[in-house]
């Protein structure tokens, strides 16, 4: 794809979706196009909240994940270590501080859990939907409404819409879209959408996108293949819809690096992978294979010599700059595969209340593979495949009833859900030293060890009380929520690991907030929000990841985590301008903390207690300005200062563990500032944006960090016709070396630690679409 840099040069990131999938003006009344929103500042809202609708989505390369979108917002820190933000085991968001465990997500109402790698409660929202489906993305910095289906989401909520069928159905009965997607590291992108029936009847909707592309650095593959179905069924005065999607993810990953291995080794250092040689070699001088004094090189044998004949007395050593097996290890991989299905009705009551009410289902199966060296094959190769292994069945309904009563609008509602989860850690042998005899893009089979397997069963339940009062120039909010959620595991095949039930029960957590008109264009908001987290099923996480003494010993008295978050803004709309400002105090207290013992591929039990609080002062703004003649300006800016309030003590006995009190939150840059110049005449349309974010700590102590980037991104395009679409993008255009993630493998007190993945490189992609 180098030949086309010269041309993507002078190019900016797509404004505007195509004519056949959002009847998007024609060039010769670009003045419409001009006036619509693409990102709306929560005007009447008592709470700060930014919604980005489908136009905005489209600027990005064509299967790129939502919350890349979004990061645009302020306060919002988005990573990923590939330039569509898929790849699972880099993917991070993090909103005023509160790292991704402390969020809340829903598809279409759906929980979506907190969207981490090895996921115990939902999946991720680009297994749950293709973005060419997606109608809008609402955020709320702060807790979130209180009817989110979410017992996490101390920090902040995301919330997914799909688009109604109505809005592809081309002369108001059938429409299709194709897209084809080619760019670096023979990334290909394949979607297409058939949507069928009448806007105002019954209607639908069925796609299916598949993509792939090479990793851009070391070797292997990442793809996903994706089915999406929607259906709008109006039945007098009600409405019946239904969702159902399967998604098939294979990725394969790249090396956890730290700072000291990026300077040793470089910042395209990765996995051996296909490198089986070099694998065994590294394998085989951490185990002290000995073919001198042990003929048969199986590990562990007298220790005076390693397998090339040198001696260990001083130490093993590894060639070139490496110096540890965890360096580089042969491969790694996620897998996942999701089936996820919902079905709900909207109903009016009378004239004056709505009833809602959706079910849902999800299934999960998946696995996380890493070659270990750490835990030989039986046939005497000096590593095997780890995994641990995911089965998830999630049965669940929520509901509402919003009924209007002069200048109130009350809103009651209720979700239950069901989960049950098991979770296994196991071990694969590789065939022999010369051969792998398996590839980690498949799901391993005849495991040789199972190191620990349990059953977790989640029972939440949540009630949610609202009452918005119109009086004209000020709405007033008021009401709470409140859930009992009871996590038991059981186990299978028992370890060190605990069995146990542990329960979270808040009735009463309080919101009041209120939105007052000073003129026809400005608002002030304000509120305050109080919000407790669950705990986690899973033994990777939470609770459940200690010991049985450890956990006997604290799930009696282990507090869940809880915030405070008072917020106070002002707003301004007009043709022109569309802007937000606001300032922010959380207190966060109760934390938690899972202190990781050892390398995070061995897999150690972690101690889980809670270590102090949180204070976060922050500041946002954001702005989109219309220029005119199909200009527009967009620009945010985010000042955090987040700190931790306790030095972390041992619970046994008091004596010190680490002095972080007055130390910034690890991942938590105090500035992030995003620029948009974008063009947009309905024929023609480009765009550039540029993303800063300041320094990273990844150390409790802040001793450890990752300088501050300014990265930028690109798009252009060219409508042919109201079908026909051209797009080209580029990601990283300057081709900024940077650390794109941190924390993948956790986070430690001191020092430098294998916890960062380097950014994508300067990364081009051109996209036809069509459609009729």
């Amino acid at each position: 794809m180098r030949p086309i840099n010269a041309l993507l040069l002078a190019s900016t990131i797509l404004a505007a979706t195509p004519a056949f999938a959002q009847d998007v003006a024609p060039a010769a009344d670009a003045a419409a196009a001009d006036g619509a929103d693409i990102i709306v500042f929560g005007r009447g809202e008592t709470r700060q909240v930014q919604e980005i609708a489908a136009r905005d989505l489209v600027t990005l390369t064509p299967g790129t994940n939502a919350l890349k979108a979004i990061e645009k917002l302020p306060s919002v820190n988005f990573q990923s270590a590939d330039p569509f933000g898929n790849y699972e085991w880099s993917q991070r968001v993090t909103i005023r501080s509160f790292n991704q465990n402390q969020l809340g997500f829903t598809f279409d109402g759906i929980p979506l859990g907190d969207m981490s790698y090895g996921n115990h409660n939902g999946l991720h929202i680009t297994r749950a939907i293709s973005s060419e489906n997606i109608g809008s993305v609402r955020v709320s910095q702060g807790a979130g409404s209180l009817g989110t289906q979410a017992t996490g989401n101390l920090g902040g909520t995301v919330e997914t819409f799909s688009a109604d069928p109505a809005d592809y159905l081309s002369g108001g009965a059938f429409g299709a879209q194709g897209n084809l997607t080619y760019g670096s590291d023979e990334t290909w992108r394949a979607f297409a959408r058939l949507a069928l029936g009448s806007k105002d009847g019954i209607r639908g909707y069925v796609s299916y996108g598949y993509g792939s592309t090479d990793k851009y650095k070391g070797q292997g593959t990442q793809d996903q293949h994706m089915g999406n179905a929607k259906v709008v069924i109006p039945v007098g005065d009600a409405t019946v819809d239904g969702w159902l999607s399967y998604s098939d993810r294979r990725e394969q990953d790249y090396q956890d690096m730290s700072m000291g291995m990026i300077r040793r080794l470089g910042w395209d250092w990765d996995n051996t992978y296909p490198d089986y040689a070099r694998a065994i070699d590294y394998a085989s001088r951490l185990n002290d294979v000995d073919r001198i004094s042990n003929s048969g090189g199986s590990p562990f044998p007298d220790g005076f010599y390693d397998y090339s004949g040198a001696s260990v007395a001083g130490g093993q050593t590894y060639p070139g700059n490496v110096t540890s097996a965890d360096d580089a290890y042969y491969d790694a991989a996620g897998l996942r595969k999701d089936w996820l299905g919902a079905i709900g009705i909207t109903t009016p009551i009378g004239e004056q209340a709505t009833f809602k009410i959706k079910g849902y289902y999800h299934n999960n199966s998946g696995m996380g593979l890493w070659a270990t060296p750490y835990t030989p094959s039986p046939n005497g190769v000096p590593m095997s495949v780890r995994t641990t292994e995911y089965e998830m069945d999630r049965i669940g309904a929520f509901g509402s009833v919003d009924y209007r009563l002069g200048i109130q609008n009350l809103s009651v509602g209720a979700w239950y859900e069901n989960n049950k989860f098991n979770q296994a850690r196991r071990f694969y042998a590789f065939a022999s030293r010369t051969d792998p005899g398996l590839s980690f893009r498949d799901y391993p089979k005849n495991p040789f060890a199972t190191q620990w397997e349990f059953d977790f069963t989640t029972d939440t339940f949540q009630y949610h009380v609202q009452d918005k009062i119109d009086l004209g120039m000020v709405t007033v909010n008021l009401g709470w929520k409140g859930f009992s959620v009871t996590n038991k595991a059981e186990a299978v095949v028992s370890s060190t690991f605990p069995e146990g039930k542990i329960k979270v029960q808040d009735w009463f957590q309080p919101h009041a907030g209120f939105a007052v008109e000073i003129t026809p264009q400005a608002e002030i908001f304000g509120g305050f929000t109080q919000v407790t987290r669950a705990f986690a099923s899973a033994t990777t996480t939470g609770p459940f990841s200690t010991n049985q003494a450890g956990f006997d010993a604290i799930k009696d008295d282990l507090k869940p985590e809880e915030s405070d978050t008072y917020e106070l803004g002002l707003r301004y709309n007009t043709p022109v301008f569309n802007g937000t400002l606001g300032a922010y105090l959380v207190n966060f207290r109760n934390r938690l903390l899972a202190v990781q013992v050892g390398s995070p591929i061995q897999g150690l039990a972690s101690a889980l207690q809670n270590v102090g609080g949180v204070r976060a002062v922050g500041v946002e703004a954001a702005g989109d300005l219309k220029l005119g003649s199909g200009f527009g300006l967009y620009a945010s800016y985010s000042y955090t200062d987040a700190t931790y309030r306790d030095d972390v003590l041992n619970s046994s006995d008091g004596t010190l563990v680490a002095a972080i009190k007055g130390k910034t939150v690890v991942d938590s840059p105090k500035h992030m500032a995003r620029g948009e110049l974008n063009f947009d005449d309905g024929q023609r349309f480009f765009r550039v944006g540029v993303n800063y974010m300041s320094r990273r700590f990844y150390s409790y102590t802040n001793d450890a960090s990752v300088p501050g980037r300014v990265i930028v991104d690109a798009s252009l395009g060219y409508r042919f016709t109201d079908k026909i679409e051209v797009q080209l993008n580029a990601t990283n255009l300057f081709d900024k070396k940077y650390v794109g993630t941190i924390g993948s493998g956790g986070f430690g007190n001191s020092g430098d630690a294998q916890t960062l993945l380097v950014g994508a490189p300067q990364q081009f992609f051109a996209t036809l679409k069509t459609g009729f």
